[in-house]
């Protein structure tokens, strides 16, 4: 579904992610795994077209995409929840899940979609109404991953979405992307929680200042403690 050929990103001069490969299969779960300032977010977003200086192919369900604008590649079924989730101030738990559909093209499936984010998303059902950035840290990721699930996108991409949230949430979490996969949707998460990652993960890639310097299943990383302790250890 995702194919990434000498993928290299820059925030000014700073060559931040440097020529890497990789791919991500149809019904995967594919995590990026690495130190903090390895390339990962920055991947991410060079995938999603919100970097304005990348070079590089990547194709997504065989179409070349590089050349296309962040929203044009969330048309064709590729959706991304940052780190920061941008929970938009002022709007209601269901404003902001409105706003996953508000340039698509099913704008008429609007109560249908928050009908299924309800069942999906209980914690979500019952606040509805809340102002979105009044829910705690845990909610918000919810509402953002939930916010990205509206358009029934074919891949999401993930940064960091267990980060700063309590443990039995983050069970919760693993839990929802588990039952993504079952469900067709792909995902590519970059998480620091790097076993309950591996868990559910069919593959890993694993970055070191920008580029890819181990790869394996899942299962087999999970196993390997010296690879973890050598490129993963905060």
């Amino acid at each position: 579904m995702l194919q990434v050929q000498g993928l290299s990103a820059w925030y000014d001069r700073s060559h931040v992610v440097q020529g890497i490969d990789f791919e991500v299969k149809a019904g995967e779960i594919v995590t990026l795994m690495g130190r903090n300032g390895a390339g990962k977010t920055s991947t991410l977003r060079a995938i999603m077209g919100l970097l304005g200086k990348r070079a590089g192919s990547v194709r997504f369900d065989g179409q070349e995409i590089q050349a296309q604008p962040a929203h044009t590649r969330f048309h064709l079924g590729l959706a991304y929840v940052p780190e920061e989730r941008r929970i938009v101030p002022g709007l209601t738990v269901r404003e902001n899940l409105r706003l996953g559909l508000i340039a698509g093209p099913d704008r008429h499936l609007e109560r249908e979609r928050i009908d299924e984010i309800a069942q999906t998303f209980p914690r979500l059902a019952e606040r509805m109404t809340q102002e979105g950035t009044s829910l705690s840290g845990g909610e918000q990721q919810m509402l953002a991953i939930a916010r990205a699930m509206m358009a029934k996108p074919r891949m999401i991409l993930l940064d960091e979405p267990s980060e700063g949230i309590m443990p039995l949430l983050v069970h919760e979490m693993f839990e929802l992307f588990a039952r993504m996969k079952r469900q067709g949707t792909t995902l590519l998460l970059v998480e620091q929680n790097v076993e309950r990652a591996l868990q559910i993960s069919d593959r890993a890639y694993i970055l070191d200042q920008g580029v890819v310097v181990h790869q394996g299943h899942a299962a087999e990383l999970l196993a390997d403690r010296e690879i973890q302790e050598r490129y993963c250890a905060v």
